[in-house]
């Protein structure tokens, strides 16, 4: 992985992650200088995947000359693409993009295959963290 641009820390909250698949994003001159600048955000966004074509919808990249939060297509081997259709239609897996970086001048964006979690799971990594941070302040 390369240098992280942003992560979407709501995505390992609400989502039990599986499966992580990396994808390339097809992007415009004025989008990829955003992304560069960290004027980008995940948070509620998600994959889907479109006549045998995956697209990422709802990614906020600031930019003046398009849309915002416009459909963009992400790139995959048609091999992934068709193991991912398989997934989330048989077993209802959403795909949740998790973080995105640069790897070698290149926006690359990871995604996770999750099940959304109920609140009672919610409660329990809310918990879990809560101990962990404890425990970390009784080390120092």
């Amino acid at each position: 992985m390369g240098k992280e641009i942003t992560s979407n820390k709501k995505g390992f909250f609400e989502y039990e992650i599986t499966d992580h698949f990396e994808a390339g994003i097809v992007l415009t001159g004025p989008e990829i200088k955003s992304i560069r600048a960290g004027k980008v955000n995940l948070t509620g966004s998600h994959a889907r995947i479109i006549q045998d074509e995956l697209f990422i919808i709802n990614m906020h990249i600031e930019s003046k000359d398009s849309d915002p939060t416009k459909t963009r297509k992400l790139l995959m081997h048609k091999s992934e693409i068709n193991k991912l259709i398989g997934k989330t239609q048989q077993k209802g897996l959403t795909l949740i993009p998790l973080r995105l970086y640069l790897k070698n001048g290149r926006a690359k964006i990871e995604l996770g295959l999750g099940r959304g979690k109920k609140l009672h799971d919610k409660r329990e990594t809310i918990k879990k963290r809560d101990t962990e941070r404890s425990q970390r302040r009784e080390e120092e």
